[in-house]
């Protein structure tokens, strides 16, 4: 694996392009935008973050002097087709909008008296989102004609919404009357509303859009444990609560990638799999201390990053089981004790579900991030705050052998004051975003006919 050196970054935004040609980074108030074959800089703009007349009179009137980092990006990404990047500065109500192809080229939207919290592309890339403060609504912006589009009462900004996959409809968690809604908009049609139903829940955490957009799974918040499946016509097929009732809600909930399962997870040890024919439990999965003889058990060689200065790789030691590993109880006399399912992800195949459970923070579904490749369903990386990176594969064929078996590595980064907090796989699957809080680099795979160029 041959790694970068390393660059910059604020608040981990940092992005592959859509192809994989590019990486756009964001450092205080300017966004870079790099090669990746050579990691040279392709294009650079200073971001003009100064706040909207609005925004000024608002401030001005609290007396509010602010931060330097109130002018820094907030938000950033790539259109779908790689030809535009917006950039937007959240305290400061603005999102600015740059071309590729034409470095002159830029445009700028200024939030009015509803502030601005989250700005993100829509599928078409041609129409940029912004949420506002409070709930109050989603601004939709045309660059083709620059007018706005207006959708109140928004109930989540971060996890209230979704895209069919093809880009067409947009459905959007609402609340209306102090009651759960959802709206579904037609994003070929100047947004129009095409459906608009209540949701069972009394207050809707999140929402989930199946693979091929037919349904819709929508959960409640913190303090029940209840799942609901509705269909864009906004009928519900099914509902779920667990026997017994633990007690908190849902924290995690994954789409089989062919929709024909659904699983769940929450603030206990259990994983539980939903059919798409009858919407009913089919399996439960326990996360327990005990490793069964069937499984496979990985164990981190003891100090390696030592041993190796942070460069080179050393296999996983394979434990024999069955074998007990520690779990750790939360403690109830904690207000932010960690506990329970913190991730939950299908490969690309649906072959394989890993998780990630705050209650074992020395097993595998423990973890600070892990990210299945987007292309190849057997390959998992791994990132756990330390100076290396760490990779599962059921793909490996040593020489002479004739099936795939499984791997597990430990592969150090070469870099001083590094801590790998969260690791991403660019869209092609072939290279790796390694992010620490300040700075990041990327890594490669490289084998004898694929050579990226990159620098040790």
């Amino acid at each position: 694996m041959d790694f970068t050196e390393l660059y910059k970054q604020t608040s981990s935004l940092v992005a592959f392009s859509p192809g994989s040609h590019f990486i756009l980074t964001a450092v205080q108030d300017r966004i870079i935008v790099r090669r990746t074959d050579s990691f040279q800089i392709a294009r650079t703009w200073l971001v003009n973050t100064a706040p909207s007349p609005t925004h000024a009179l608002l401030a001005s009137s609290k007396s509010k002097a602010g931060t330097a980092s109130d002018g820094w990006v907030s938000h950033a990404g790539w259109s779908r087709d790689s030809e535009y990047i917006f950039a937007a500065c959240a305290k400061r109500g603005v999102v600015a909008v740059y071309k590729m192809e034409d470095e002159e080229w830029n445009a700028r939207i200024e939030a009015g008296p509803e502030g601005l919290v989250k700005a993100e592309w829509a599928p078409d890339g041609r129409s940029i989102l912004c949420f506002s403060e409070w709930g109050l609504r989603v601004t939709i912006w045309s660059l083709i004609s620059g007018t706005a589009t207006y959708i109140q009462y928004p109930k989540h900004p971060d996890r209230g919404y979704t895209f069919r996959r093809d880009g067409r409809y947009l459905v959007l968690a609402e609340r209306h009357k102090s009651k759960d809604t959802i709206g579904v908009y037609d994003a070929t049609d100047l947004w129009k509303l095409v459906r608009h139903f209540p949701l069972p829940t009394n207050s809707i955490s999140s929402l989930s859009l199946s693979p091929n957009g037919d349904h819709i799974a929508v959960w409640e918040g913190p303090f029940e444990y209840k799942l609901h499946v509705l269909n864009l016509a906004g009928h519900t097929l099914g509902s779920f609560v667990p026997d017994p009732d633990p007690g908190l809600g849902i924290r995690c909930v994954a789409w089989h990638p062919a929709g024909s399962f659904l699983a769940a997870a929450g603030w206990d040890d259990k994983i539980h799999i939903l059919n798409s024919i009858s919407w009913t439990e089919v399996a439960s999965l326990d996360i327990t201390g005990r490793i069964p003889s069937t499984a496979t058990l990985w164990r981190e060689p003891p100090n390696w990053l030592e041993a190796t200065h942070g460069r080179g790789f050393l296999q996983y030691e394979r434990v024999p089981t069955p074998h007990s590993i520690t779990l750790i109880r939360p403690s109830i006399t904690k207000p932010q004790s960690k506990a329970g399912i913190a991730q939950l992800e299908w490969n690309v195949t649906g072959t394989l579900l890993f998780v990630r459970s705050e209650n074992s923070p020395t097993a595998l579904y423990p973890i600070t991030h892990a990210r299945w490749n987007p292309i190849r369903s057997g390959s998992l990386v791994i990132a756990c705050d330390t100076a290396g990176v760490y990779t599962w594969s059921d793909e490996w064929i040593s020489e002479g052998a004739d099936l795939a078996e499984e791997i597990a590595e430990c592969v150090g980064i070469p870099a001083k004051n590094f801590q790998n907090k969260d690791t991403r796989w660019g869209p092609d699957g072939k290279a790796l975003l390694l992010l620490d809080k300040e700075t990041f680099c990327c890594a490669f795979e490289v084998d004898d006919e694929d050579d990226h160029g990159t620098e040790e």
